[in-house]
């Protein structure tokens, strides 16, 4: 099948030619982000490949549809970018990959809680700087601690086992998960939120947990809580954030993923002007670590995002089912 993969970074074309050697597919890979203006790069294809932060709204498929694409498939497990009703009307299949490496996700929340807690990216640069004082690293034992994750999908429980292995007590909340290992006490999301030292979120983007985490939340939650967000952006309401930061509510803040982030990430900005005044202002803080959408990013990852994605494809070609279809 002739494919238009769009937001192609180094590491893409490096996976997917890799693993395409299994499945012939003619890959053609294209550095802007899909959207309505930049749809017709993906003339002559019969299929497109998106990431996170292309823009597949119902302008952009009914472009994709003049120029007889029929088949999208997403490298990644979220869809919200994704007009499905839209897709569905003009016969455009869509499929995901719901699932490369919950470990991956998990692993690089528990890397974000470690160093804003033990504040080993402040050691590094100081010793680097010949500074081998202590003073304002001071941390805390996470044994013993109550952690709470928002959501229970295969990456919440991934985060959870982690949790587990420290000796933390894991709080979490799913409104659509009863059956849970022993090791973590389902309870409801006030409860979580108020009682928790450190909260997690692992839940899709949706119209319900659209900025979930909020000022009434902020309101809500333990003096100096650590939130960690390595789900989707929007999930959390930056500017209530900053406000949760300033008055101190909010004692650590790691975010791999931000609402606006399509402006921003998976570029190199060092030599820009960055406009966004909402990040510049998280970034002041010395209590806030930013990662840009970095969770997903191993090798075991990128390897079975490429072929799930690849294998998606084949289905596709064939008429084969596939339980990744939305």
């Amino acid at each position: 099948m002739k494919v238009a993969i769009f937001s192609t970074q180094s590491y893409d074309k490096q996976f997917f030619n890799l693993v395409n050697a299994d499945f012939g597919h003619e890959l053609t890979f294209l550095e802007p982000a899909l959207n309505a203006k930049t749809a017709i790069l993906a003339e002559g294809c019969e299929a497109v490949c998106v990431f996170v932060n292309d823009l597949v709204d119902a302008e952009t498929l009914k472009v994709l549809h003049q120029q007889a694409v029929h088949t999208l498939v997403l490298r990644c497990a979220g869809f919200n970018q994704v007009d499905l009703k839209v897709a569905e009307s003009l016969g455009i299949n869509v499929f995901r990959v719901p699932s490369y490496s919950p470990e991956a996700v998990a692993e690089h929340a528990v890397a974000m809680i470690m160093t804003l807690n033990r504040k080993t990216h402040k050691a590094y640069n100081r010793v680097r700087e010949g500074n081998f004082s202590l003073e304002r690293l001071i941390g805390f034992n996470l044994s013993g601690k109550k952690v709470g994750l928002i959501g229970l999908g295969q990456i919440g429980i991934a985060f959870a086992r982690i949790m587990q292995g420290f000796g933390t007590e894991v709080l979490a909340y799913d409104p659509v998960v009863k059956d849970v290992p022993s090791y973590i006490r389902l309870t409801d999301y006030d409860t979580l939120i108020s009682t928790a030292d450190v909260i997690s979120i692992h839940c899709p983007l949706n119209e319900h947990t659209r900025h979930m985490i909020n000022q009434q939340s902020f309101e809500k939650m333990k003096d100096g809580v650590m939130l960690i967000n390595t789900s989707r952006g929007a999930i959390l309401d930056s500017s209530n954030a900053i406000e949760a930061l300033k008055q101190g509510k909010l004692g650590y803040l790691g975010i791999d993923v931000y609402e606006q982030e399509d402006k921003l990430f998976f570029r190199d900005l060092s030599e820009s002007l960055i406009a966004d005044e909402q990040i510049l202002r998280l970034m002041s803080f010395p209590n806030v670590l930013i990662t840009a959408h970095q969770g997903f990013f191993t090798t075991e990852a990128l390897t079975e995002i490429a072929h799930t994605t690849l294998q998606n494809l084949s289905d596709a070609q064939s008429g084969a089912a596939n339980q990744n279809k939305l």
